[in-house]
């Protein structure tokens, strides 16, 4: 027998596992025994840069931030004075909420429009206000907030003790209160009139209206936290029957001041 012939161990094929750091490289290529301990013996040894990046230090100075402005400090909407009046509402004595009904902010400005005339007057008549002693009916027109106050509808028209009338409080007189009246009237004869009351027209259109004067505001954004400090106090105030020999009452100029105003709004804000 002849001689087995020697082999070579330094250049036996071996695979690479995909553990070994060649594998990627060697895709499992055949590489001699020397290659493959050459390879497992790499390390990796470039340095981590980022341990070399300078960090800034964080900042001392104090960051101020700009405080949200209250809606209730800019001109209200009528979304924004329905959210407001829910949240005053909710919290005035209940005995006293008794004695009122409130309508839609909206309503009278979508009365004055022929197309909406009817659907507000059905509106109206759901809430049966000849029923209570009050009705508030908050009003924006023109860009401008008002309160109109219905009193004692159900009793008549000839009483002396609880007389049937109107009041509008208005924070800003100089625009002419009274420029609302025809719509107002008129309005209120189609509440009559849905509600098959028996009074004729002349009747209803000799119901007073009366405008007294109310604390003024101070520039053209407040006149809906006017109107929601109106309500506020009028219904804590409001004797349970208007005699209009009475008449005005506590609404007077000296009523309140504008720190009242502002820390209503303050307060009213924050529970919203």
């Amino acid at each position: 027998m002849g001689k087995k012939k020697q082999v070579d161990d330094s250049i036996i094929p071996i695979d690479i596992a995909p553990s070994d750091p060649g594998y990627l490289r060697a895709s499992r290529k055949k590489i001699t025994k020397q290659e493959a301990q050459r390879l497992r013996s790499l390390k990796l040894t470039a340095p981590c840069f980022l341990d070399n990046i300078p960090c800034r230090a964080r900042s001392k100075r104090r960051v101020t931030r700009k405080k949200s402005t209250p809606k209730l400090k800019n001109k209200l909407d009528s979304g924004s004075f329905e959210c407001y009046l829910e949240t005053l509402w909710s919290r005035l004595p209940a005995d006293k909420r008794d004695l009122f009904t409130r309508l839609d902010c909206q309503w009278f400005a979508w009365y004055r429009k022929a197309s909406y005339r009817e659907k507000v007057l059905s509106w109206v008549k759901r809430k049966e206000i000849f029923s209570t002693k009050y009705v508030l009916v908050p009003i924006v027109c023109w860009g401008h907030w008002s309160l109109l106050i219905f009193c004692h509808f159900g009793e008549s028209l000839q009483s002396k003790t609880r007389t049937p009338c109107m009041l509008l409080l208005d924070s800003l007189q100089m625009s002419d209160a009274l420029r609302l009246e025809a719509d107002i009237r008129r309005f209120m004869f189609d509440i009559y009139k849905a509600e098959g009351r028996p009074e004729n027209k002349q009747m209803i259109y000799q119901v007073p209206l009366l405008v007294p004067k109310v604390p003024q505001q101070r520039n053209g954004k407040e006149c809906g936290n006017f109107v929601l400090y109106f309500i506020n106090l009028f219904v804590k105030s409001a004797p349970e029957n208007f005699n209009i020999d009475n008449y005005p009452y506590f609404m007077k100029n000296d009523w309140f001041n504008a720190e009242a105003v502002e820390r209503f709004c303050e307060r009213l804000h924050a529970l919203a």
